[in-house]
């Protein structure tokens, strides 16, 4: 009797192990998107960075995956604003982009943030019921969703936006020109103002670019300055992961870092005695750093938490690198060759690191920079760590946009409505199983023309304002060297009808120079109040 009695709770128990195993491996996996602001590939020691270690995103790597063929946007609004709906950035209808600065007349009492959020979205057209958002997709899963750091696609956003687009929690800028100080009087937490004790700075303390020893002396004077808000936005990513450790979240996290002004509360180590750098590349170094250091302390939580296993963590940036170190004799800006003193024109006369004087090569040997259609200003790393589904140290080569996100988290997540979305889901090709659906190509606008790759490796580029169309051929030629427009005519006719299709216009109407048709919202408001009188 004892025997069969033992037996039969052995029975018992070993069942019950294995419906808490099923249950666990049907479990939605966590996930934890960091987005990196102007972070070029080169500035990554992954990537061959030679001055600025980064460990822990190596180590991401190391133990997960690496995309070596991905894109962004070439400038902060527009690729937020593709990554979050799923939708290409050279069709002017897509979304609507606000101009920035508003919510600094909250400092001066000009309005109150009811104010500036009833103005901004009473010049904004609804939103379709169709479109469907980022945290949408994991919120209709049962995902518990939660933003913070830069918040949106920009330039002003407000909670009407925020709770739309699917997030259940946010904290940070609603403005991304506000974001361009680290020392905010105020943040926002859902839709509210919450004051920031001992920041005093209307501006958050944004200092000018162009080192010299009086940017030097305001950089470092303190007063005002008291707490830096990427410790502010890190504070809340490990409290929200804390407290929904037993349910399947979704945490979006665009930092502030790298993107300048520069300003950091203390120079790393690594980087104080370095005789190779001037003051203000310590600096900027050290906000990299920084940004590692985040990505360190979020691994270490996860990890404590016991929810490291199912957590897909997925690192990329915005767009590609900007120079914010500039110094007369150094690096100068607007950018000019060092040697000659001539101005980059983003063709005739294009950016490298060596003519341009950046010592970081944070464009990792590509022409061009931010805001440029060159490679440099839209190649992006895109890496992403998952112990329970992929396997470790791969690398992929599959043609990847970053409204490719949408289609991705929805596929992840389980999601079974309608996604409308220019993008593909990479589910299949994260966890080694290899796409059955790839881009043919990718298009992408910027304020000089568009530019469109191929799977294959081809990119024609455009540059509007001179009438100028480049083709490229990537696998032989990464750093755009040679034009080979005149030898393929064929591919250049090719390529211009399929980027036509894409982005629906046509070169002559100036779609495709993003950024021009922003919102601005207090003229706007008049005018529609005006008329309505």
């Amino acid at each position: 009797m004892k025997v069969y009695t033992l037996n039969l709770l052995f029975s018992f128990a070993l069942l019950f192990s294995c419906l808490v195993n099923a249950q666990s491996d049907n479990k939605q996996p966590n996930i934890i998107l960091i987005y990196a602001d102007d972070l070029g590939k080169g500035l990554l020691s992954h990537y061959g960075q030679k001055i600025i270690s980064t460990p822990h995103i190596d180590q991401l790597a190391e133990e997960g995956i690496t995309f070596e063929n991905a894109y962004s946007g070439m400038v902060c609004a527009p690729s937020r604003a593709s990554l979050i709906s799923g939708l290409r950035d050279c069709r002017p209808e897509n979304f609507q982009i606000t101009k920035g600065g508003i919510y600094n007349k909250i400092s001066n009492g000009t309005y109150s943030n009811e104010e500036i959020q009833s103005k901004i979205n009473s010049v904004l057209s609804s939103v379709s019921k169709n479109n469907v958002f980022l945290g949408e997709v994991a919120q209709k899963q049962g995902y518990v969703t939660g933003q913070f750091g830069k918040l949106e696609w920009g330039f002003a956003a407000t909670h009407q936006q925020m709770v739309r687009h699917g997030w259940d929690e946010y904290y940070g800028y609603l403005d991304h020109v506000r974001a361009h100080g680290f020392y905010p009087p105020f943040l926002f937490r859902n839709g509210e103002v919450e004051n920031i004790e001992g920041n005093t700075h209307a501006d958050g303390a944004k200092t000018k670019e162009n080192e010299t020893p009086e940017k030097f002396k305001e950089r470092w004077n303190m007063e005002g300055k008291m707490v830096y808000s990427q410790h502010l936005f890190m504070s809340n990513v490990m409290q929200f992961i804390s407290k929904n450790r037993d349910n399947p979240f979704f945490l979006y996290f665009p930092t502030q870092l790298p993107h300048g002004p520069v300003s950091v509360p203390a120079v790393h180590p690594d980087f104080a005695n370095n005789g190779q750098l001037t003051q203000i590349e310590k600096e900027y170094a050290s906000m990299v750093k920084m940004l590692d250091d985040n990505v360190g302390q979020i691994m270490a939580h996860i990890k404590n938490l016991g929810i490291d296993e199912n957590t897909l963590v997925i690192f990329t940036s915005d767009n590609g690198h900007e120079i914010y170190y500039t110094q007369e004799g150094r690096v100068y800006k607007p950018y000019r060759n060092i040697e000659t003193g001539e101005r980059f024109d983003d063709l005739n006369a294009k950016f490298y690191s060596n003519l341009g004087g950046d010592v970081f090569n944070g464009n990792g040997g590509r022409a061009g920079l931010k805001r440029s259609n060159l490679q440099g200003g839209i190649q992006a790393p895109l890496i992403a760590r998952w112990p329970k589904k992929i396997t470790k140290g791969q690398t992929s080569h599959l043609l990847v946009a970053n409204y490719d996100f949408v289609a991705t988290i929805a596929d992840i997540t389980g999601y079974k409505g309608t996604v409308k979305s220019d993008g593909l889901s990479f589910y299949k090709e994260l966890i080694g199983e290899g796409n059955n659906k790839e881009h043919d190509y990718v298009v992408y606008a910027s304020f000089i023309g568009p530019t469109i790759i191929t799977k294959e490796g081809w990119k024609l580029r455009t540059h509007l304002s001179k009438n100028a169309f480049e083709l490229f051929y990537l696998p032989d030629d990464y750093r755009e060297e040679n034009d080979l427009s005149i030898r393929y005519p064929k591919k250049v006719k090719e390529l211009k009808e399929q980027m036509l299709l894409a982005c629906g216009g046509d070169f002559e109407n100036g779609v495709f120079t993003f950024g021009k048709n922003s919102i601005d919202v207090e003229k706007q408001w008049k005018l529609k109040n005006t008329n309505h009188k």
